[in-house]
């Protein structure tokens, strides 16, 4: 009879054995291609309490993951669609073939809000300074009107979506929202930074309190960043 200490061992090698072999077979599962799930920039427990880690990895490694696999699978036999880019592809859906156009903006326009998502949290909170600032001024009244706007803007968004701020050449800043992977990236425009209102993004946390996921949310943006895309915006070398 094995002993109860090596039982565990056996155990405990079981088990890691079975999370590498778990983590293979998604890896496989994802159809390769031209578009690659990019890594979270910082760990999944540093938006922590206000996103909790599980919640992170599922919707990193799971939701955005699924996008990209959709989007490699949907472009596999028309390297000319690739070749256009994420956003290539998303601001001239007209000239997609139509049987992938579905499949391009659905899974396409989620995998460049999700790639926009990530890099704008991981920080503390707090509020924007410098140039940021005295635009969300100009533009939106004051960086507590900024707040309220996106907030109802995500409360207002019916299913699933996102609340977006865009922002032009010029610097000019608007609150939008979006329904489902929808970007306004394919009607010429740019995300200065988003929201993402689908329940994955909040529901083991908060369940139905859209609100109370909107509010915590600020508590972890990163400004610097947004305030790094506001620069590129302005350059005009926003891609997505």
């Amino acid at each position: 009879m094995l002993s109860l200490s090596r039982r565990h061992a056996l155990l405990g090698v079981a088990a890691v054995g079975a999370t590498v072999v778990a983590r293979r077979a998604f890896a496989q599962a994802a159809a390769p291609g031209p578009f690659t799930l990019p890594p979270l920039p910082y760990p999944p427990e540093a938006n922590e309490p206000h996103i909790d880690a599980q919640t992170m990895q599922i919707h990193h490694d799971r939701h955005h993951a699924a996008y990209v696999a959709n989007l490699n699978a949907a472009v596999k036999d028309y390297p000319q669609v690739a070749a256009m880019g994420l956003s290539g592809m998303l601001g001239k859906l007209g000239e997609i073939p139509e049987a992938i156009r579905t499949a391009v903006r659905n899974n396409g326009g989620g995998h460049a809000n999700h790639s926009m998502f990530w890099q704008l949290m991981g920080g503390k909170g707090g509020a924007p300074t410098g140039d940021l600032a005295a635009a969300i001024d100009r533009d939106l009244g004051s960086f507590d009107k900024l707040k309220d706007a996106v907030n109802r803007a995500g409360l207002g968004q019916f299913g699933s979506g996102w609340a977006m701020v865009t922002v032009d050449r010029a610097g000019k800043l608007a609150v939008i929202n979006r329904p489902n992977q929808d970007t306004p990236l394919m009607d010429g425009g740019r995300v200065l930074f988003g929201n993402d209102v689908w329940e994955h993004a909040y529901y083991l946390k908060y369940q139905n309190r859209r609100a109370d996921y909107l509010a915590a949310w600020w508590n972890v943006v990163n400004w610097t960043e947004v305030a790094k895309r506001y620069d590129t915006a302005r350059a005009g070398t926003l891609d997505i």
